[in-house]
């Protein structure tokens, strides 16, 4: 299922969210005029978990610019484009329901938590985490919390056949989470050298995502009826 949109409408402009996309836009077209410097610079901008974690956990600490700059990292086209159809389908209602400055505050603090995550399941691993789908599941979470009963316009492909459909958000959040946290069990076999999907980011990101909403002063909105 691919989404497209939601049945949600924002009542302010959704300024970090759109400028956060541009940031990560404007960052990925440089890492494609790198050309050759390209992998030199990811090793030593973006945050490698064993270049931390040889002092246990609080050796975290010193890898925060590292952590901050590898949110706006990306390894493709398909990596980007992704990320930021996710951030602009879900991130508006969010930030709507925050204010501008605290979801900035809480994007960046669900992207260190999912950082964190998956560093914490392989510390070991020389495989520089990058991307914004950390920051992005803790939106998600924080969304499926705040508006479970909003409308998904999705893509489903059924072999050759392409349908659109709208899927309730307590239904496609919970679809993606759960995909995430079964690929994660399934790679804790995978050796820490290779690359590969963050899958623990993803789920810490999406599990820190109502806390921190909590904790920045979000709140469920009332009932409103369903439009199909």
């Amino acid at each position: 299922m691919i989404p497209l949109r939601d049945l949600n409408p924002s009542r302010t402009l959704p300024v970090v969210t759109v400028t956060l996309i541009a940031v990560n836009v404007l960052l990925f077209f440089y890492e494609l005029s790198l050309g050759p410097e390209l992998q030199p610079f990811v090793m030593q901008a973006a945050f490698v978990p064993a270049r931390y974690l040889g002092g246990g956990p609080l050796a975290l600490i010193p890898g925060f610019e590292s952590a901050l700059l590898s949110m706006f990292l990306h390894g493709g086209w398909a990596h980007i484009a992704g990320n930021m159809l996710f951030l602009w389908i879900f991130g508006d209602n969010v930030e709507d329901r925050l204010g501008h400055f605290r979801f900035l505050v809480f994007y960046l603090a669900a992207g260190f938590v999912a950082t964190a995550t998956q560093a914490l399941v392989s510390p070991d691993s020389g495989v520089p985490q990058i991307g914004a789908s950390g920051a992005i599941s803790g939106v998600l979470g924080a969304y499926l919390f705040l508006f479970p009963r909003a409308r998904v316009v999705t893509l489903l492909f059924l072999g050759f056949f392409v349908q659109l459909i709208r899927v309730p958000a307590m239904v496609f959040l919970p679809l993606w989470f759960l995909l995430q946290f079964f690929s994660g069990i399934a790679s804790l076999g995978a050796p820490s050298g290779q690359g590969g999907v963050a899958f623990f980011a993803h789920i810490g990101g999406f599990i820190a995502g109502p806390l921190l909403l909590l904790l920045l002063g979000g709140r469920r909105p009332p009932s409103a009826p369903v439009s199909w």
